[in-house]
């Protein structure tokens, strides 16, 4: 490493974010920015550890330690080359990410981990700032043509390697604009959608082609699709939402998440929005759910001018510490505060959903809920039970279903092809090969709603797979195999 010793020499430190009662006045990104100076310092954290134990908490097996000491040197372009050798998008990742491999790396066995993450997007935004991100066309076409279904992390990051290995790519997409997850579930002030348009218009420069409004399965026959092309890449994500079915689910005022944030999304790109009821301006607003997608709601709704948010979570408040049972490097399961509710909210843990309450006309006006504790049990799952006399009913107008997703549609796409599925509802595909001749599967239809890191994981290997069926080898890269693949 660069500075063996700047462990020792310097703090952890990452951009500020704007003051939360400016920050909420609009919906563009609000880190501050870090001098140069400041970066070079968090990456000559980075020690020379011997084990990078980061490399296994990353599911790209990015090659941390490496990059880390290429901005430590000022060496910009091989800092960007070294990260996107196996990250093709790290201007997301370096936004949206939970960052696994700071949880993994050694030096958070005993303070504040290397600033992996902020750093990762440093070199990518400092490549585009300094000119250094040219659109690379392949030098030779294989005369392979491959449709990718679903135009997600996964299934942009399939594109991008296969137009790599030289196959004619076309991306299908049933939504107006391309993106998936990071277009319409992603609000803008984590991601500003000038960093997807961005990615898309170099992918395009490259050779990709993308085609929106292009729903598989109903707007285009699936099977048509896989007589046309050479592969097929299933990428569609897991896009159908738990729900609630308790007593007044049916009230107005009940909606899915993922309906909510489309819907701002949609406003803020200038595109129509649909139901303008959908709003929590002047509302009391109960999110159920404690994920990412729950805090994301929070954040919107703060933006919107809700008059109140409560978020519910049904399990317990995790500890503000690793516990024995939750070793480093493992992913710790601690409690976490988003920038979302720094900006206000109220959150509560262990407490269940009993019915949701309405007025005459149909609309919602509170929720009933009860506190519950949670009872173990040898060899069985979980369960709870609920406490005694703590039933209350609290107010609401505009609930949020915040509490995942089941499996990929079925109906259209996945039933015409026959794939197989699994006991949950996704794809069957061992090395991402489903059932059905030439067709491929990867993300989160494939391993069940994850996170968009591990989606462009996905992508990739898929890639690897459908290029080594095509030409019965691959030189695409892999983290867990060596450079060149032979079937």
């Amino acid at each position: 490493m660069g500075k063996t010793t700047g462990f020792l020499e310097y703090n952890r430190e990452t951009p500020l974010p704007k003051e939360a009662k400016e920050r909420i006045k609009d919906y563009k990104e609000f880190y501050l920015k870090l001098n140069e100076e400041k970066l070079n310092q968090q990456a000559a954290r980075c020690m020379d550890c011997g084990i990078p134990f980061c490399h296994h908490g990353c599911p790209l097996g990015n090659n941390i330690p490496d990059f880390n000491d290429k901005v430590y040197t000022q060496d910009w372009l091989g800092a960007y080359e070294m990260l996107t050798s196996t990250n093709n998008f790290p201007e997301f990742t370096g936004r949206i990410c939970p960052a696994p491999c700071e949880v993994s790396c050694v030096l958070a066995l005993d303070e504040a981990p290397t600033a992996i993450e902020f750093i990762e997007k440093s070199i990518v935004e400092k490549a585009f700032e300094l000119g250094l991100v040219k659109a690379q066309p392949p030098q030779f076409r294989t005369g392979k043509r491959v449709a990718v279904i679903g135009s997600g992390p996964a299934g942009l990051a399939a594109a991008d390697q296969l137009n790599k290995a030289g196959h004619w790519v076309i991306v299908f997409e049933r939504a107006d604009q391309i993106g998936g997850l990071l277009r319409y579930g992603i609000p803008d002030f984590k991601v500003e959608k000038y960093i997807i348009d961005r990615r898309v218009n170099l992918m395009k420069e490259e050779g990709v082609a993308f085609k929106t409004n292009a729903y598989i399965g109903i707007d285009i026959p699936a099977q048509q699709l896989a007589s046309d092309f050479d592969a097929v890449v299933l990428c569609g994500g897991s896009t159908i939402p738990r729900d609630l079915p308790i007593h007044g689910r049916d009230f107005k005022g009940v909606h899915y998440a993922m309906d909510f944030l489309t819907r701002q999304n949609r406003i803020i790109a200038g595109l129509p929005a649909g139901d303008e009821a959908l709003t929590a301006k002047d509302k009391n607003v109960v999110v159920i759910g404690g994920g990412d997608t729950g805090a994301d709601c929070v954040g919107t709704s703060n933006r919107q001018g809700a008059k109140s948010i409560t978020q519910i979570e049904l399990l317990e408040k995790p500890p503000l510490t690793r516990t024995k049972d939750n070793p480093w490097p493992n992913w710790s399961n601690i409690l976490r505060t988003s920038s979302s509710h720094v900006e206000g909210c109220d959150r509560m843990w262990s407490a269940v959903t009993k019915e949701f309450i309405g007025d005459e006309k149909g609309n919602l006006t509170g929720i009933r809920i009860a506190d519950i504790k949670w009872v173990k049990r040898p060899n069985e799952p979980d369960t709870f039970v609920e406490i005694k006399d703590t039933e209350r009913i609290i107010p609401c107008e505009l609930a949020l279903l915040a509490i995942g997703f089941m499996h990929p549609q079925r109906a259209g796409l996945l039933h015409d092809l026959a794939v197989n599925l699994d006991k949950r509802g996704n794809i069957v595909a061992p090395k991402y090969k489903t059932n059905i001749h030439k067709v491929f599967t990867a993300g989160d239809m494939h391993r069940g709603q994850s996170l968009v890191v591990w989606a462009i994981s996905e992508g990739r290997e898929a890639a690897r797979e459908v290029d080594k069926f095509l030409m019965g080898h691959s030189f695409l890269e892999s983290k867990d195999s060596s450079l060149v693949d032979v079937v």
